[in-house]
């Protein structure tokens, strides 16, 4: 006798051709175990082989795709066209938090709080004021830290490999760097869950290497962090989740300075899902296994009118 699980199609999407393929494959193949446990018709597919057709065809997509393709909205403006359901936000929703400069102007102008930044080209960033402080310069449409420069001493800039990202970049993003405690906050559905501290290696940063080499110290519930801050840290998650327009599961990331002042830094529509992956992590501490998480973002997706 079948359930209604059994008799849920799911076609879960990953893979691509972004820069961030492996990783996308990796919470592809982590999501689509977690559905077969719960007992859902699953398939997976491809983003860089398959049709729209084949990838419409079914009750549910569930796509875990990272950069541009996938994560920009493009993916879900060809969904919305089938009138296929789909787990996380809308194609709208999706460009404007791909694209960190449009974000950064949306949540600016409703008075959430970011660090200084400024859209720079080879040529403008080398004399812009921001550079003589301590900076970050990365991709405006990228995501996993790839092409990210940390910079904590202006005198000490690899202006060679800069200088290389640009080739591949017309402009990127300039910020004042935040020194202090990186928190990440998971939203599900509408619901704040527990920030996580991230704690690079010694002597080195939260690049896209130590992300995935099981190198960096995640803490959740953060060690260093009052209560008060961390209720603080979900707020404002929540804040820049709605104030966006996201839906179903968002991650933000943001940073604690040494003066207690919260700066938010960016939040990503479809983060990861690997087993190495904050989401889940905070999932998991709010008693939500991956199994439970996965059926829990499919039935809000089914919610929706297709």
């Amino acid at each position: 006798m079948y359930t209604l699980k059994n008799m849920t199609k799911v076609h879960v999407i990953s893979g691509g051709t972004s820069s961030e393929r492996e990783v996308s494959l990796r919470s592809g193949a982590a999501v689509a175990a977690a559905l077969q446990s719960a007992g859902y018709d699953v398939t997976i597919l491809d983003l860089a082989s398959a049709s729209l057709e084949e990838m419409a065809d079914c009750d549910v997509v569930f796509p875990a795709l990272h950069g541009i393709g996938g994560e920009d909205g493009t993916l879900q403006a060809k969904l919305d066209t089938k009138h296929v359901r789909y787990v996380g936000s809308g194609a709208a929703a999706s460009a404007l938090c791909f694209d960190k400069w449009r974000y950064r102007q949306t949540v600016t102008d409703h008075g959430l709080p970011m660090a200084e930044g400024a859209l720079v080209t080879a040529d403008s960033y080398q004399e812009h004021p921001l550079t003589a402080a301590p900076f970050v310069l990365k991709p405006f449409n990228g995501g996993s830290s790839i092409d990210t420069f940390i910079v904590r001493d202006p005198k000490d800039i690899p202006r060679d490999k800069i200088a290389d990202a640009f080739t591949r970049y017309p402009e990127l993003l300039l910020e004042r760097l935040i020194i202090g405690t990186e928190l990440t906050v998971g939203v599900l559905g509408d619901m704040p869950l527990t920030p996580i501290e991230i704690i690079p290696p010694e002597h080195a940063e939260f690049d896209y290497e130590n992300k995935y080499n099981g190198a960096t110290r995640e803490l959740c519930p953060p060690e260093h962090v009052s209560q008060e801050l961390q209720e603080e840290a979900k707020a404002l998650a929540l804040k820049a989740h709605q104030l966006t327009d996201c839906r179903d599961l968002t991650r933000t990331d943001i940073m604690l300075d040494q003066t207690g002042q919260l700066f938010l830094l960016e939040t990503n529509t479809l983060p990861g899902m690997t087993d190495q992956s904050l989401f889940p992590k905070a999932a998991r501490a709010a008693g939500i296994e991956m199994t439970s998480l996965c059926s829990q973002l499919v039935e809000m997706a089914l919610k929706r009118q297709a």
